[in-house]
């Protein structure tokens, strides 16, 4: 069994690592909830301040003073900032996720000091000043929030800024905590120990070392463990113990100043939009239901469409370039077209740019790797010079537009797959059928946390399953985002 502690350790008598006194560096204390804070607000003012300070020095302005009533334009972008839980750490806080709630609350804040402007009167025009300060603070705050964000993934997937974690449960549940930990460092956690009735079972016996975490001792020896590891997180999964030990366990977390997060038993059904209610002192998680045939998919189809014909348009120069060059590349046809599985099991032609030349009988069969799904260089790479560079830029994946007009697929929404392997996953793969709920998408929410080619089918199936029951349009244009960034960040590689 691995272990995940960083500094030197010793075994002692009652089988718990021990630690040397942990060195705190400045990293470590920044990630703490205060310092956090006191960072963002921080960076919060002096964008604001910036932005009065531009909007007065505008050029042909002539610097004119409004006098004290535009700073109340500080105060009050943080408040509202603050009332939108701006200035709470969380797990992974995105640029794209913090656009919405900056733009409007720079805008409130704008249009509340415009009307005391109006309201006490000014000699100036307090419109054409509060414009400028609207446009200078929506740039400069978003821009230091991006800095921020940027910052903070850079220090975590450097593993200088994660927070040493605990968690308390047995079985599959922890190896699959542990690998979303290791796999994804700009969640800032970093697993070092568990804490179970017994020593972890249910982990896949090929489990990566890394993704392996010592076993600690019972939950009960919550004190002993965080001393140990210094650990400042507690996850609480499905523990192999009675109820009043795990509530023992959290009240002992909160009395060592951890933040404790619970896997709720239901987790499949638990979206970003589920809420606590109360029942008398019973909480309640009210679990919205998604239907993929509802009016907002009929929206988000009506939406695909129209921004696939726009992209056709505006990118007929490239897919005239490209379907010369592929001719020119090899004999055979321009297109690939390649029967996929679609909404509710329907098969469709799914179009590519052609990437290969024909196969050869020497050419030796592909095996798939057990566990991980088929795609990238299939068994001898027959790929074509022009192919090669088409599948580094996905610019083999343009005709697929084609695909999203006709009505086959979308443009955000689990990638599709080939028949014979729909019907191998569904009988291996824990809620892979349920992927057909939705159309086909030519990129997806598993593909922008970098599943894709050979990877795991698993992975893929939970983020997909993830993307369809929180679905929303707000998704959708990140999903957009964040795949015109991956694609530009393989061009440049």
């Amino acid at each position: 069994m691995s272990d995940t502690l960083e500094s030197r350790k010793t075994l002692s008598d009652n089988g718990f690592f021990t630690t040397e006194p942990r060195v705190h560096s400045l990293a470590d204390r920044l990630r703490a909830d205060p310092a956090y804070t006191a960072l963002s607000v921080a960076g919060d003012v002096v964008a604001a301040i910036l932005a009065i300070l531009v909007a007065r020095n505008w050029p042909g302005s002539g610097g004119i003073d409004h006098g004290w009533v535009p700073w109340l334009f500080v105060p009050l972008l943080l408040l509202l900032l603050a009332s939108r839980s701006m200035y709470r750490r969380g797990l992974r806080r995105n640029f794209l996720d913090e656009i919405g709630p900056v733009q409007t609350s720079v805008a409130l804040s704008v249009l509340l000091i415009l009307a005391l402007l109006i309201t006490l009167g000014t000699e100036y025009r307090p419109g054409v000043f509060m414009v400028r300060v609207w446009i200078a603070a929506a740039v400069l705050v978003a821009l230091a929030r991006f800095l921020r964000t940027t910052i903070q993934r850079y220090l975590r997937v450097r593993g200088k800024s994660k927070a040493p974690t605990l968690i308390v449960g047995g079985g599959p549940i922890v190896h699959q905590l542990a690998a979303r930990m290791k796999q994804f460092p700009e969640y800032g956690l970093d697993p070092v120990g568990v804490l179970d009735k017994a020593p972890v079972h249910g982990v896949p016996s090929d489990a990566p070392a890394e993704f392996t975490v010592p076993y600690l001792g019972m939950p009960s020896d919550l004190d002993a463990a965080v001393k140990a590891t210094g650990a400042e997180e507690l996850i609480v999964a499905f523990a192999d113990v009675p109820t009043e030990q795990l509530v023992k366990t959290i009240r002992a977390a909160h009395r060592n100043k951890m933040r404790v997060w619970v896997v709720p038993r239901l987790f499949d059904t638990v979206g970003v939009r589920t809420r606590v209610e109360h029942l008398g002192g019973l909480p309640l998680m009210v679990l919205p239901h998604v239907d993929p045939k509802g009016w907002q998919f009929l929206f988000k189809g009506a939406m695909d469409r129209t921004l696939a014909g726009l992209g056709v348009l505006a990118l007929s120069p490239v897919f005239l370039t490209l379907a010369i060059l592929v001719k020119l590349s090899s004999p055979g046809p321009i297109f690939f077209s390649q029967e996929r599985i679609g909404r509710d099991g329907v098969p469709f032609g799914c179009l590519k740019f052609r990437s290969m030349r024909p196969p050869r009988a020497s050419d030796a069969d592909f095996q798939l790797t057990e566990g991980a799904a088929p795609g990238g260089v299939e068994g001898v790479d027959r790929r074509t010079k022009i192919g090669k560079l088409m599948r580094q830029t996905s610019l083999d994946e343009l005709p697929q537009l084609l695909n999203v007009l006709r009505g086959d697929m979308s443009l955000v929404g689990p990638r599709p797959e080939r028949p014979a392997y729909v019907d191998l996953f569904e009988m291996q793969i824990r809620r892979y059928g349920e992927r057909h709920r939705v159309k086909a998408g030519v990129t997806g929410w598993a593909q922008v946390h970098g599943l894709r080619g050979q990877t795991s089918i698993a992975d893929r199936a939970e983020w997909d399953n993830y993307y369809i029951e929180n679905w929303s349009l707000a998704l959708d244009i990140k999903i957009l985002f964040l795949t015109v960034a991956a694609v530009l960040k393989k061009a440049e590689d």
